[in-house]
């Protein structure tokens, strides 16, 4: 946590429009629901996943990097990868295991999404249930680790001859039927105060340019 004498320090440096705009983006921001990228391929596909979690509001993106994902695309992502909390699982193999492991210890209930199995629509999906959405590589899907863990399945109906849908479509669509619907309803959604005021700081350092230099003459001259 910033100092709050610091803090209020920095926030001389950032317009009263920004500030607003952290705090009002803040008050939509959730950790009800999280995403997991699991091996994704494509950089442009987690790439606007992430960008797709940003316009709803979900915080937290959990990258599994086995074996691809190494970097987020700023042109797809329009520069959303700043505003989100990202856990990165990449040492080693099996991080998929950890990934699940620690979320479970969370609270959160792992929800696979694939249009192979017995899956609960996403119109019937029960939105107040701590949730990570777990959406997995390109061609194959989930991992069978996932299938044989997870709590259950998510499914978005299609009608056409395609059996499945592009990543990062499926979540957009997910993502927006999910908290949509979760803002509607009576559960505690919102991140706490204490979160909230941790990431508004986070966002007031990143977006002043030469931060650590004013950092370095705050502790010199001002709090001395």
């Amino acid at each position: 946590m910033m100092d709050k004498d610091l803090l209020t320090f920095l926030e001389d440096y950032v317009t009263d429009e920004r500030k607003q705009k952290f705090k009002d983006v803040l008050a939509e921001r959730t950790r009800h629901f999280t995403v997991v990228l699991e091996n994704i391929f494509q950089p442009h596909n987690a790439s606007a996943v992430v960008r797709s979690c940003d316009i709803f509001g979900v915080q937290d993106v959990h990258t599994v990097e086995d074996n691809y994902i190494r970097k987020v695309s700023r042109r797809v992502a329009k520069g959303s990868q700043k505003w989100i909390t990202f856990h990165r699982y990449k040492e080693g193999t099996n991080n998929i295991k950890t990934c699940v492991k620690d979320l479970k210890e969370k609270g959160y209930q792992i929800v696979g999404t694939t249009p192979h199995t017995d899956s609960c629509m996403l119109a019937d999906f029960d939105v107040t249930k701590k949730t990570a959405f777990v959406f997995g590589e390109e061609k194959d899907g989930i991992s069978d680790y996932v299938k044989e863990n997870a709590d259950g399945f998510l499914k978005i109906p299609m009608v056409g001859f395609t059996e499945s849908l592009n990543i990062s479509v499926a979540a957009a669509i997910t993502l927006q039927d999910v908290t949509n619907r979760l803002k509607k309803s009576n559960i505690e959604w919102q991140l706490t105060k204490d979160e909230q005021t941790e990431l508004y700081s986070e966002w007031v350092e990143s977006t002043i340019k030469n931060v650590d230099k004013l950092k370095q003459y705050y502790e010199a001259e001002v709090k001395s």
